[in-house]
């Protein structure tokens, strides 16, 4: 039997996903609306765009779902997996009717790669050595591991959170923007955030990550996660607060969560996909002796099985959005989903 290929790495500098990513915006021509955020200088030279990407109802009436990836440079997978169900829906306008009913009463925001200077030099961290996931100015109620929750030692070890008392890093910045204009402004959103970590599971995590409070939204995000598990009945994900795995300093979601708290009239649910990267190790061990391969499948058809089966996931939280009004627990049944939530995430603690 002939050997499968390997995925090949890139080189250094070259960003295969942003040129995926141009190809379907061109493909998606009227239907979409693209623009440059920020732009990211690599030291030495090289200059990448941050990429936004809208489709759907522009009115702030309507509910938004915000797609991210690419946070992690080293996390490709990420953003592939963002930019596949943004070719999905191109694809699909070409003939779906029900999806262009779908949009019109529902807006989709996609940022693949929010850190291309990291994706492009093959590092967690953009270029400037900061870890985006640790840099928002959100400081841990409760101890958090060394090193791992965050640490303003130094940008040459990983974890960096930045300088103290420097605002965030321009990526960082540019997804605020965003999720400012698209999201926190509207009555119901709802956001992931794409990664790979080195688990044997695939997580879907909620905030909080510097406590271990439960959120104010915790019956919402109950109610979100009974229609899914409802709905998919062989689904692989454990959902749970980040909270429950560890704390950390300087999470963004956290911190854009907090923000749309402050405004009680709407409801803001951020999620955080963390593929479980064990599962393509295991069954290539030689992944283990690369540090792309710790983080992303390197042979050919599970690369492809990777992008085919959170498509599910990612369809499943527009149409979620879509129907927000039929799911979201009315006042007298925010006390029992809150309770499901408090004893099945929290134990016994209010």
């Amino acid at each position: 039997m002939a050997m499968l290929p390997s995925v090949p790495h890139p080189s250094p500098f070259e960003l295969p996903e942003l040129d995926a990513l141009e190809r379907t915006i061109a493909l998606g021509g009227s239907h979409l609306q693209a623009h440059t955020v920020c732009s990211v200088d690599l030291p030495g030279g090289g200059r990448y765009p941050l990429r936004c990407i809208t489709l759907g109802n522009p009115s702030l009436d309507v509910p938004a779902v915000g797609y991210f990836g690419g946070v992690h440079g080293l996390e490709r997978i990420g953003a592939g997996v963002v930019i596949a169900y943004l070719h999905s829906l191109v694809e699909r306008l070409a003939w779906d009717s029900a999806l262009h009913r779908q949009l019109e009463s529902v807006r989709l925001v996609f940022m693949p790669i929010v850190n291309p200077g990291g994706m492009a030099l093959g590092t967690r961290a953009n270029p400037q050595g900061v870890d985006l996931m640790r840099n928002a100015p959100v400081d841990a109620r409760e101890p958090v591991p060394f090193m791992v929750g965050g640490q303003r030692l130094s940008a040459r070890l990983p974890w960096y959170r930045g300088a103290f008392g420097a605002a965030m890093e321009a990526e960082n910045q540019a997804v605020c923007a965003v999720v400012q204009a698209e999201l926190l402004s509207r009555a119901f959103s709802l956001s992931v955030d794409c990664h790979s970590g080195f688990g044997s599971s695939d997580r879907l995590w909620f905030p909080y990550a510097h406590t271990r409070t439960p959120i104010a939204h915790l019956a919402e995000m109950h109610a979100l996660k009974n229609i899914f598990t409802a709905s998919h009945s062989h689904y692989r994900y454990i959902f749970e607060p980040q909270s429950l795995q560890y704390l950390a300093h300087g999470d963004l979601w956290d911190y854009l969560y907090r923000q749309a708290s402050a405004q009680p009239e709407r409801i803001f649910l951020p999620l955080t996909l963390e593929m479980g990267s064990w599962l393509w190790v295991k069954k290539n061990p030689r992944q283990l002796f690369s540090r792309h391969g710790i983080f992303n499948p390197l042979i050919a058809h599970r690369q492809q099985r990777v992008l085919r089966q959170h498509q599910s996931l990612l369809d499943f939280l527009a149409r979620a959005a879509h129907g927000h009004k039929l799911w979201l627990p009315a006042e007298d049944m925010r006390t029992y989903h809150h309770a499901q939530a408090s004893h099945h995430w929290y134990g016994s603690r209010p």
